[in-house]
């Protein structure tokens, strides 16, 4: 019987362990979405299989370690028997697919300047999404920012840490996932939170509507909302304690959001032209030393993080960015035109996904989430 682990094992091993990850999901499905490093080789059971082709085409040999993953763990179980028939001795299946991969999480304590807060960075490997656990320390009370739909990894990562969840906020409606905030907030009995534009995005179920620059206190930490509409009209920032602002997808580490999937392709020169203004007046008016901490990572075509390193801090400070990143330097005309010439494709589903955000649309099924939500994220301008 072929050997198993899960995408969570995955993760443990991929950075150091010496092994060849084998994708038998279709090529488009493959080029679509896929993991750093993986190779493609479709196969569905029953297909003919020639070992030497398979090498030629692979450059995986019957000395190699290699794992087999598809979408979830049926196709490349038989085809990892298939190998074993043929010789290769040592394959293991992903037991869990890419389906298990669009779920993994890691957990990553962000750098504080003061002693009294605690910021953690839940990051969700394969979808670049990240999310926020901010604590007061002396009161054990927390705030949740941008929560996935896996609620419980924000609980977990909250109670190891003895914090009870009191609060928790979205920074816009989400197009790339299906957030978990609201459901996280009636789970622990928290107050839920978006800015006070999002009911003109249709949102249809109660939230606590928070003005510009209006404070939420999280036990002692002060949660300040800064308005940032560009990628969408409602969109929200969130400053803690004047240390670090949480920025959604307005600002990331490599690039600025996108500014057409709510306003649509005629109107994204409008969006660029708020989110310039939302930048520049807002958020680079901040001190130098503030934390920036993005709702996303970029990943590539090849499914590479290419805004940091999973499993490390994925953040910058406004001093780095306001100079080292290129879309930040130019003028307002040029940054519209950049924004706009080259848009990049839309996340898959999106409108699906907006309509579930905004409580106009209810899943059925883990399931239906699950095959709504794969692939990664593209919520940042093509630069």
């Amino acid at each position: 019987m072929t050997d198993t682990l899960t995408a969570t094992d995955l993760r443990d091993r991929i950075d150091d362990a010496d092994f060849e990850l084998v994708d038998t999901r279709l090529a488009d499905d493959f080029a679509g979405w896929h993991i750093d490093g993986a190779v493609n080789y479709p196969y569905k059971p029953g297909d003919d299989f020639d070992p030497e082709r398979f090498k030629a085409e692979t450059g995986v040999t019957e000395d190699d370690t290699i794992y087999t993953i598809c979408a979830k763990g049926i196709s490349s179980n038989d085809f990892a028997d298939v190998l074993d028939e043929h010789g290769f001795d040592d394959v293991t299946v992903v037991s869990d697919g890419m389906q298990g991969w669009s779920a993994v999480y890691d957990v990553v304590e962000i750098p504080t300047a003061s002693d009294g807060i605690e910021i953690l960075q839940i990051q969700r490997r394969a979808k670049g999404c990240l999310g926020y656990l901010v604590g007061d320390v002396e009161s054990r009370e927390a705030a949740v920012i941008d929560a996935s739909r896996h609620t419980d990894e924000f609980v977990t990562a909250a109670e190891e840490r003895g914090y009870t969840i009191t609060h928790v906020f979205d920074t816009h409606v989400h197009a790339d996932h299906v957030s978990g905030g609201r459901n996280l907030a009636d789970e622990v009995g928290a107050t839920y939170h978006l800015g006070a534009d999002a009911r003109d995005r249709g949102v249809e179920y109660a939230y606590d509507a928070l003005s510009p620059n209006e404070v939420v206190r999280v036990g002692d930490v002060d949660v300040k909302a800064l308005a940032t509409p560009g990628h969408t009209s409602e969109m929200v920032s969130y400053l803690v304690d004047g240390e670090a602002v949480m920025t959604g997808d307005s600002l990331f580490v490599g690039s600025v959001g996108r500014t057409e999937l709510q306003f649509g392709g005629g109107g994204a020169a409008d969006g660029a032209h708020l989110l310039y203004r939302s930048l520049h007046r807002t958020l680079l008016a901040e001190p130098d030393s503030v934390t920036v901490l993005p709702g996303h990572f970029a990943l590539s075509n090849d499914g590479e993080a290419t805004d940091g390193t999973p499993g490390e801090p994925i953040s910058a400070t406004v001093g780095e960015l306001r100079t080292g990143q290129d879309l930040l330097q130019v003028d307002e005309e040029t940054f519209v035109s950049r924004l706009t010439d080259r848009l990049p494709e839309k996340p898959p589903n999106y409108e699906t996904v907006i309509d579930v955000n905004t409580g106009r649309r209810r899943l059925d099924d883990e399931q239906e989430a699950t095959e709504l939500e794969l692939g990664p994220n593209r919520c940042a301008a093509s630069e």
